[in-house]
């Protein structure tokens, strides 16, 4: 309840006025989302910012997987990083696998189960080139166990706002794009295999690579990532 009303009062007093004003973001198919129950909204990930723009954006409280480094920093600002994050419903996502990543799920399938709206990046992490990149089973996995909607979402132009190592945004306009909701039924008796929840992620990834416009890349952004981590390494 605590984190609900901080969430709500944040966005109407303090970040929606702001980012509104300021960047001017246009929305397209707001009305896919749901008035209520649950439902996964399965996004692109272009910048640290897709996560202020898509709340601003979508009437409902979202509740996000983020990675769990937000609240594992040290001193004052890993102090206030943590606080905000929790503040605001977020769930911390262990990304190393294994039992870690399981039981971040499982926070996951719980918020789902309550009834919220879940955010999802099924990259993983933010593309490093602005394409889209093959996605994770992990939203797929959430989607087919409490048989909840995924909900495809494009964001465009966060990366020219906030692109990987940019801390202070740069001023310009940004889009969002809801797609229609989609559900899994044929795959529900079958929730546990992997053929399965690839042909979901796969469904899912299609969507969004139609809303977004963007290029597809058949790898892990996070492969792609280390691979050009490694030339830069190599080249010094």
């Amino acid at each position: 309840m605590a984190s609900s009303l901080f969430y709500r009062s944040a966005k109407r007093l303090v970040v929606g006025p702001v980012v509104n004003t300021v960047f001017r973001p246009w929305t397209k198919g707001l009305d896919n989302i749901p008035a209520e129950g649950p439902a996964i909204l399965a996004s692109n990930h272009l910048s640290f910012s897709d996560s202020v723009f898509i709340p601003v954006a979508v009437p409902r409280p979202v509740r996000f997987l983020a990675k769990n480094d937000y609240w594992n920093r040290k001193g004052l600002y890993g102090m206030s990083s943590r606080w905000f994050f929790n503040a605001t419903g977020q769930i911390p996502m262990d990304r190393s696998g294994g039992r870690a990543s399981q039981n971040s799920l499982a926070a996951g399938e719980e918020a789902l189960r309550n009834g919220d709206l879940l955010g999802i990046y099924p990259e993983g992490t933010r593309s490093p080139d602005g394409r889209l990149y093959r996605g994770k089973l992990g939203m797929a996995k959430l989607a087919l166990r409490t048989e909840v909607p995924v909900i495809p979402v494009a964001l465009i132009g966060t990366d020219k706002v906030q692109p990987i190592g940019r801390n202070i945004p740069r001023v310009r306009r940004v889009g969002l794009i809801i797609g229609e909701p989609m559900v899994f039924e044929a795959y529900y008796a079958n929730a546990e295999d992997r053929f399965a929840q690839r042909a979901v992620t796969d469904e899912v990834m299609s969507q969004i690579m139609r809303l977004s416009g963007q290029r597809y890349a058949d790898v892990y952004a996070s492969t792609e990532k280390k691979r050009l981590e490694d030339e830069a390494s190599a080249a010094e």
